[in-house]
């Protein structure tokens, strides 16, 4: 991401947020779908999605990619 936040609707998230944040399962980083208002972890192949900007990170809160 080159801006200090990244679009979405409704409002922002932080970069720096997206950074720190990694796989509660896995512990990798994670890939921002803006589009889809989630968080991708290729590594467990699951999509945590991003509520209000708030990014619910339970893996039980998580879909399955369909890779």
């Amino acid at each position: 991401m080159t801006e200090e936040t990244a679009s979405r609707a409704g409002g922002t998230i932080d970069r720096k947020l997206l950074e720190i944040l990694v796989c509660p399962l896995t512990k990798t980083t994670l890939e921002y779908d803006a589009k889809a208002q989630e968080l991708i972890s290729r590594a467990a192949k699951l999509a945590y999605p991003i509520r209000d900007g708030i990014p619910i990170m339970l893996a039980e809160e998580a879909r399955p990619l369909g890779e």
